[in-house]
Parts: C-alpha cells; sequence; structure tokens
C-alpha cells in the first residue's frame, strides 16, 4: 500500500505494463544476441573462446552483488529513478561493447551490463506498489510478471535469428551498435513513468552492503577460480569458505541494524525464505546448465561417443523452442495460479521442470526426443521466472517490495554462478567429481543436478506451504514490528 498521502499514480496500468514491456524487449535483446555471435567476436578481437568465459563470470559476479543495493534503493528514492539509472548505465556499457577496442575494455563494458538484470524485480515492483490497495493485487502482479516475462523470452528468440542473420552480412561493430540503440531507446520511455515516491524515513545501509559485497565477491571469486585452477585448488576454497564465513557476522549486523539493506528477519519468515530458496535452486539450472546443453547439442557423437552433432543453426533451433516453451510457461502462470493456488502452481513448474531433466538420463541419445524435453523444461521453468519475483513482492511489506524482489534475482545468481562451477568440474575430464563414464558421466551428473534441484525446490515450498500462508509483518525501520523485534505471525 503507498505511503500516507502519496498521489496514487494517474497512468492507467496498461500503459504501465506497456512502458515495462519496452525495457524487458531490451533484456530479451541483450541476453538473445550476443551467444550467436560469441565466435566474431573472438575473431575481431583476437582473443581464444576460452577468453569468453571471463566475459559471463565477471558480469555474474557483477550482477549477484549489484541487485540487492539497487533493489534497496529503489524501496528509498523510488523506483523509477531507480530503473532509470540502471537503464542509463546498461546504455552506456552496450555503446562500450559495441566500440571497445580491447578485450580488457570489452570486459569492463560487459561487466557493467550486467546491471540491467535488476530491471524485472525492479518492474514487478513497480506493479506491486502501483496495484495497491486492490483486492486482486497479488493476481495482477502475478499477471503482469507473466507478460513481462513472456515479452522478454520472445525478444530472446528475435535477438538471437537476428544475429544469426546478420552475422554473415555486417561487420562486428555495426552488429554491436543494435543493442545499444534499443538499450538507449528505452530512456525516454521510462521518463513518462510516474514518479511515485520512496518510503519516508528509511536510510541506505552502507556497512551491511560492505559485509555482503565482501561475501559474494570472495565466493563467486572463489567458484571462478575453481573453474580455472580446477577443483584441486586451495586458494580457491579457501575464498569459498572465507566468503561463507563472512556470512555470519553479515547476519548478525543486519539483525541488530534499524534499516537493514536485506531484511534478515523477514527472510527467517517461512513465507520469504522459501521464495529465496526457490529461486536459489531455479537459478542452478536456468543459468547454470546453458552452456553444458549448447556443448551437448554440437557435440560430435563419432567422436566423443555422445551428443548429437548439430551445427549452430539446428542447435539455435532447439533453444528456440525451449525460450519460446519459457514464454509459453509464464503466460500460464496466471490460469493455473486460479486453478491450484499460487505457491501450488510454483511446486507444480518445479516438478516440471526436474521431470524435464529427469528425462535427459534416457533419452540423452534420442536427438528427436530432445524437442521434448526441451518442451517440458521451458514451460516448467518460465512459470517460475514470472512467479518468484511475484511471491517475494506479495509476502514483503510495503517498504521492502523491491529489497525483496531483487533479492530473487540476486539469489538465482548465485545459484547459477555456483551450479556453473560445479557443473565446469563434472565436464572435465580431469575433474576430481568426475562421474563413472567419463564426459558422458559428467552431463549425467549435470542432468541429475538439475533435476534434483527442481525436486528439493518443489519439497521446500510444498512444506512450507501452511507456514507462508500467515501474514507477513513489516520491516525493522515499521513501527508495525513487534517490540521483539520478530515479526509477529500474526497480521
Amino acid at each position: 500500500m503507498l505511503r500516507p498521502g502519496c498521489r496514487p499514480p494517474g497512468h492507467p496500468l496498461l500503459a504501465v505494463i506497456a512502458l515495462l514491456a519496452a525495457v524487458e524487449v531490451a533484456s530479451g535483446v541483450i541476453q538473445g544476441y550476443y551467444g550467436p555471435i560469441m565466435v566474431d567476436i573472438a575473431h575481431d578481437l583476437d582473443v581464444r573462446y576460452a577468453d569468453l568465459n571471463w566475459l559471463e563470470a565477471s558480469q555474474l559476479i557483477f550482477s549477484a552483488l549489484v541487485v540487492p543495493p539497487l533493489a534497496r534503493l529503489g524501496d528509498l528514492v523510488g523506483h523509477r529513478r531507480v530503473l532509470i539509472i540502471a537503464t542509463a548505465v546498461t546504455a552506456a556499457a552496450t555503446w562500450g561493447i559495441a566500440f571497445a577496442p580491447s578485450f580488457p575494455l570489452m570486459l569492463v563494458a560487459w561487466t557493467l551490463q550486467g546491471i540491467y538484470v535488476v530491471w524485472l524485480p525492479i518492474e514487478v515492483a513497480v506493479i506491486h506498489r502501483r496495484t495497491a490497495g486492490r483486492d486482486d493485487q497479488g493476481r495482477l502482479t502475478r499477471r503482469v510478471a507473466a507478460i513481462l516475462v513472456a515479452t522478454l523470452e520472445v525478444a530472446i528468440i528475435v535477438a538471437a535469428i537476428l544475429a544469426g542473420q546478420l552475422a554473415d552480412r555486417v561487420s562486428v561493430t555495426t552488429m554491436l551498435i543494435l543493442p545499444a540503440v534499443v538499450v538507449t531507446v528505452c530512456l525516454p520511455l521510462l521518463a513518462l513513468l510516474e514518479d511515485v515516491p520512496g518510503e519516508a524515513g528509511g536510510r541506505f545501509d552502507w556497512g551491511g552492503l560492505g559485509l555482503m559485497t565482501l561475501a559474494v565477491l570472495a565466493v563467486l571469486g572463489g567458484l571462478v577460480l575453481i573453474r580455472v585452477d580446477g577443483a584441486t585448488s586451495v586458494p580457491a576454497w579457501l575464498l569459498v569458505v572465507a566468503g561463507l564465513a563472512l556470512l555470519v557476522p553479515w547476519w548478525r549486523y543486519e539483525a541488530a541494524h534499524p534499516d537493514p539493506m536485506v531484511d534478515v528477519r523477514l527472510l527467517a519468515h517461512p513465507a520469504q525464505w522459501s521464495v529465496q530458496a526457490t529461486a536459489f535452486l531455479v537459478g542452478m539450472s536456468l543459468l547454470g546448465a546453458q552452456v553444458p546443453l549448447s556443448t551437448y547439442f554440437r557435440s560430435d557423437p563419432d567422436v566423443h561417443g555422445y551428443g548429437f552433432g548439430l551445427t549452430a543453426a539446428e542447435g539455435s533451433a532447439r533453444i528456440a523452442l525451449y525460450v519460446a516453451c519459457l514464454a509459453v510457461g509464464a503466460l500460464s502462470l496466471g490460469p493455473v495460479s486460479r486453478l491450484l493456488g499460487a505457491r501450488r502452481a510454483m511446486v507444480t513448474g518445479c516438478v516440471v521442470y526436474a521431470v524435464g531433466y529427469a528425462a535427459w538420463l534416457p533419452l540423452h541419445g534420442s536427438p528427436g526426443a530432445v524437442w521434448g524435453v526441451m518442451a517440458v523444461i521451458g514451460l516448467g521453468t518460465g512459470g517460475l521466472i514470472a512467479a518468484i519475483p511475484a511471491a517475494a513482492a506479495a509476502v514483503a511489506p510495503p517498504g521492502r517490495v523491491g529489497s525483496a524482489t531483487g533479492l530473487t534475482n540476486a539469489a538465482k545468481t548465485v545459484g547459477g554462478g555456483i551450479a556453473s562451477s560445479i557443473f565446469a568440474i563434472c565436464l572435465a575430464r580431469t575433474g576430481t567429481l568426475e562421474v563413472s563414464g567419463g564426459s558422458l558421466g559428467g552431463y549425467y551428473a549435470v542432468w541429475s543436478i538439475c533435476a534434483a534441484s527442481g525436486l528439493l525446490a518443489a519439497a521446500v515450498l510444498a512444506l512450507t506451504t501452511r507456514r507462508a500462508a500467515v501474514p507477513v509483518s513489516a520491516g525493522p525501520a515499521d513501527p508495525a514490528r513487534s517490540p521483539s523485534g520478530r515479526p509477529p505471525h500474526g497480521s
């Protein structure tokens, strides 16, 4: 609900949705356009293909760090302002990618571009706040989130196809200008959104941000070293342990802070931690399994003994089907939620994508069956992408909506980073986690881990459904907090 005395936004809801959907088109271009031309970028900058992994790793770390503080800033100064700031930085970084004369400068620009991941959680927060006071606020938030995710997935498909068509027709620089133009166009569109003020009386938690930054940098930095140096790297594991150890003082600091970056007491409520845990587990397959799926499609069975030996175009067609099913899954969130309830719909999505990954185990040798397998995975995952931020917003106090939705993206990114490192070890011929059967055994491990993550997420949601039905109280800066400082169980 809006603060007392705050004027309700005047734009029709459809107009707001259209403006936010335009931003998701830009997000889809960023996520779908570069993949087909990564090899061309490597040739243009005269770097090894392996060096391209640093682009993914650096952006992943930056994304995990930047989402929570920006989401919290949205609660404090207004979500529109943060959207504009994030879009301006993304636009500048995307132009930097287009004209970077060297790989180090490309790496810097590519890293900064990762700020775009804050768009979707902030957009969900905008809609949640825009519909405050309505009886159907939760349903509308889920429906709009589904529309935004579907727009994103369609944009990814179109961008990937367009990049493939342009690859042999224009220079690399000309190709890289297109995403920069699309992102830049979003800036004047976002200026049309109402500037709804943030919550009064809040302050930015620099201490919590510092401790969280050190912890995330240590954990993800250690995982990057594991990918580079292997699972026997002692410095890598020391970094991971140090990062996990830093979570203890961070948690204590946030619990004692009157206006924390992350309200850990709110996070301890089953309604909230179950959603964040689901985001983490879904991120393991959504973000971590992208490279293994692509490499399996392209692997020559005559050389490796597994894979389909597909061309880039044939592999892209299967990925396009997967992304299309993500969109269908997102659009089906509303009807499925009305039929089963919001949390049971999420449980169903987790089970569906788990079944899809489990199906890889017996069907990995069937090129025809993979169409159906990828469709099942996409249908299950698509609804979750839309449902998770909406669920986090639904169980967050008014002053913490942006923080809660932003934290889901951070959790998803960290889950993807951890899974990516584990999968890299599993698929390495000399990896210490190698499964019996050589490299194919590594793929068995990847698919099994993805399936297990879905089943575990389903179990978490199912087991906390009754506790999650209890209303969540406001954050520590809100007068409604109980005298003990803990969220009361009643409304």
